[in-house]
C-alpha cells in the first residue's frame, strides 16, 4: 500500500496522543487493508477456492465409500454413505477455510515490513497496536466471508446441519475465536519472515494440521502413533465441537479444550507479534 493512501486516510492529522486515539488508528488501517482486499480480489478468491475443491473432492470422491464407514457417527436422521460424509466433512472444511485465509495475512504483514510502509508509519503518531491490529480484523472479515461461502457449498452438496439458532451463534463463536487465534500466529510468521516468500510458505503447516486430526475421518481408523496426535493435535477438539454443534454429535470436553487451545495461542502470538513489530523493519 503506498504512503499516498495512508495520507490519504488521515493519519497524518491525528493527535501525538496516539494512545486516546488507537481506536482511531485501528479504524484507519482495517479500512486500508480492507481496501486492499477489494483492489485484490484474487487472493481472497484463492483462499476459498482451495477448501472449496477439497470439499467437493472429499464428498464426490470418496464420500460415498467413507460416509458407509463411519457407523455410530453418523448424524442422527442420515443412513450413511455420501450424505453422511458430508455431514461428517463439513466441519472440517470450515476449520481449513480459516486456516487457508490465515496465510495470507502473513503474506501481507510481510510486504508491510520489506516494502518500508512500516518505516513510515514509525514517523507518525500512529499507535503501535492499530497496524496489527488492522490486519488481524480484515483478515477476520475476510475469514467470515470465506466460510459462508464454503458452508453455502456444503449445504448445496448435502450438509444438512440439525442446530437450533443459540447452536449456530456458539458454532460462530468457536470459528471466530478459531480466526482470531490462527491470524494473529500468521501475524507473528509474517513479522518474522525474512521474504514474502518464506511468509508464503510458513504457515503451510496450519493447512497439514486438519488432515491430521478428526475432520476427514475417526482417530481410531489411525494407526497408533499418528492416531495419538491426531487425539492431542489442536484441531481435533476445534472440529469434534464444531461437529457437535452442528450435527448433534457428542462434543464432551472438546469444547474446553477447543477455548484453552484458541487463547492460549491467540495470546501468546499475540505477545510475540507485539515484540517482533518492535523490532527495526526489514529493508528489502
Amino acid at each position: 500500500m503506498s504512503a499516498m493512501t495512508v495520507a490519504d486516510s488521515g493519519l497524518a492529522d491525528t493527535g501525538a496522543d496516539t494512545r486516546s486515539h488507537a481506536w482511531v488508528h485501528a479504524r484507519i488501517m482495517l479500512r486500508r487493508n480492507l481496501r486492499h482486499l477489494q483492489r485484490y480480489p484474487s487472493l481472497t478468491l484463492m483462499v476459498t477456492l482451495m477448501p472449496l475443491v477439497f470439499l467437493l473432492l472429499f464428498v464426490y470422491v470418496f464420500g460415498g465409500t467413507l460416509g458407509s464407514g463411519l457407523g455410530s457417527l453418523t448424524p442422527a436422521g442420515v443412513h450413511g454413505g455420501r450424505a453422511a460424509y458430508a455431514a461428517y466433512v463439513a466441519p472440517a472444511i470450515i476449520v481449513m477455510a480459516v486456516a487457508a485465509a490465515a496465510q495470507g495475512t502473513a503474506i501481507a504483514v510481510a510486504q508491510d515490513m520489506t516494502e518500508g510502509i512500516i518505516a513510515r508509519f514509525r514517523t507518525m503518531a500512529v499507535a503501535r497496536s492499530s497496524v496489527l491490529t488492522g490486519h488481524v480484523v480484515g483478515a477476520a472479515i475476510q475469514t467470515m466471508a470465506g466460510v459462508a461461502v464454503v458452508v453455502g457449498a456444503a449445504l448445496a452438496v448435502g450438509f444438512r446441519p440439525h442446530a437450533n439458532a443459540a447452536e449456530w451463534f456458539a458454532a460462530l463463536g468457536v470459528v471466530l475465536l478459531l480466526t482470531f487465534a490462527v491470524t494473529w500466529l500468521c501475524v507473528g510468521l509474517g513479522l518474522s519472515a525474512k521474504s514474502v516468500e518464506t511468509a508464503s510458505n510458513s504457515p503451510m503447516f496450519l493447512l497439514l494440521l486438519p488432515f491430521l486430526s478428526s475432520g476427514f475421518v475417526p482417530t481410531d481408523s489411525l494407526p497408533t502413533g499418528m492416531r495419538w496426535f491426531s487425539e492431542y493435535e489442536p484441531f481435533t477438539p476445534v472440529t469434534e465441537t464444531l461437529r457437535g454443534l452442528l450435527t448433534g454429535t457428542r462434543i464432551g470436553g472438546d469444547l474446553v479444550v477447543t477455548l484453552a487451545w484458541c487463547l492460549g495461542v491467540a495470546v501468546l502470538s499475540y505477545a510475540w507479534s507485539r515484540r517482533l513489530y518492535e523490532r527495526e523493519p526489514k529493508q528489502s
